[in-house]
């Protein structure tokens, strides 16, 4: 067998081999320096810490509801999800009722809709809710009217829909407040509270964050509501657990004929 040797570097291999470290550790230390000056404005909070939402694509989804238009105050909080018609949101059954008047206004911010105003169209309500306000089915769907000939999803996409997740589950809400003109966002563990209600422990999520989307990896697997009305004090919340039900009311409003 033939051997090959690589040649010993001589002196001026060795040479351009200790610049080279030199620019290497040099460029390290600039990138170390770099991390630490610039502030690191995509940071999450930690879990458990609710902070202002930050624009951005999921953000963006989801929306103040209104009453009478932006001037008429917003009472609670939906989200965009995805359907074959593009024009569906989703929120709490308890934040539906006479559709007259009521809009949605996606990524709403400091008394701007930058993605426009929808005005609701339709609703999909459980019956057990319609009947008897079965805090187990306080979820709802409901469909917005195009604006300037563009569905609401072709504007800012829409969150899928994922039922039966594990009751320890971490979730992402994201809301408004009345008492504020941005969302709120919080991150945390979830446990079950029965069978069919999920709790949360996030401060801050006060009236007006009523239907607030619950996020687990990006998808829909909740709104906030069902036991006491998604709580009774900001620091815990609630949502009915999305079982067969709400998944085939989501299918009756999402599906088209």
């Amino acid at each position: 067998m033939i051997q090959c040797t690589l040649p010993r570097p001589g002196r001026r291999s060795r040479a351009r081999a200790r610049r080279t470290s030199r620019i290497l550790l040099s460029l390290t230390a600039m990138a170390a320096l770099l991390s630490v000056d610039l502030p690191d404005a995509m940071a999450e909070p930690p879990l458990g810490v609710t902070a202002e939402a930050v624009p951005d694509a999921a953000a963006d989804r989801v929306g103040a509801l209104f009453a009478g238009g932006l001037d008429g105050g917003h009472f609670c909080t939906a989200a965009v999800v995805r359907s074959d018609d593009r024009n569906v949101i989703a929120t709490a059954a308890h934040c539906l009722g006479d559709l007259e008047g009521t809009v949605f206004a996606p990524g709403y911010r400091d008394g701007k809709a930058p993605y426009g105003v929808w005005r609701l169209t339709g609703m999909y309500v459980p019956p057990d809710w319609t009947d008897g306000q079965d805090p187990d089915d306080d979820i709802a769907f409901a469909t917005v009217a195009p604006v300037d000939g563009r569905e609401v999803e072709d504007t800012v996409g829409g969150f899928p829909v994922a039922a039966e997740q594990p009751g320890d589950a971490t979730v992402t809400v994201v809301g408004y407040p009345s008492s504020g003109e941005t969302p709120l966002r919080c991150a945390n563990g979830t446990t079950l509270f029965s069978e069919t209600q999920r709790r949360i422990e996030c401060p801050d999520l006060s009236g007006g964050t009523s239907g607030s989307p619950w996020l687990v990896d990006g998808a829909l697997a909740g709104v906030l509501g069902g036991y006491e009305g998604g709580g009774t004090v900001p620091e815990v919340s609630y949502s009915a657990v999305m079982g067969d039900q709400a998944v085939e009311l989501y299918r009756e409003a999402a599906v088209s004929d």
